[in-house]
């Protein structure tokens, strides 16, 4: 049975798996290891390029989007490969899936970066 802890225990555990979950994505994951090295780079970088606090918290955002997404490509990949090796076609399309929700979150933080800095050099 699982312990039911509730309040302020139950906010102290779920922070404590969910810093285990990071620790574990970032030990096990290359592409989450690059995003976090990339992210050192853009978070500071965004209080530079960004002049309003929106502008700001859009380039942090979407940075953050690709570091959830591949968190859950990561997870998603974890249970499919517990299941076993073999392949099976429905194993392989929710790999696909995961991977397809980190490229379209990469894909949208480039063209929003890329959009700022075109916007920058222009005016």
């Amino acid at each position: 049975m699982k312990p039911s802890h509730t309040g302020f225990k139950h906010l102290i555990h779920s922070t404590q798996y969910s810093m285990k979950g990071l620790k574990a994505a970032f030990v096990n994951e290359a592409a989450f290891r690059q995003e976090i090295a990339l992210c050192i780079i853009l978070f500071p970088a965004a209080f530079f390029l960004g002049q309003t606090l929106v502008e700001r918290l859009l380039l942090i955002g979407c940075c953050v989007l690709v570091l959830v997404a591949e968190l859950v490509n990561s997870a998603i990949e974890a249970v499919v490969d517990r299941i076993g090796p073999e392949h099976h076609e429905l194993s392989g399309r929710a790999k696909d899936i995961g991977s397809a929700a980190v490229f379209v979150a990469l894909a949208f933080a480039g063209v929003t970066w890329v959009s700022f800095v075109v916007a920058r050099l222009t005016t």
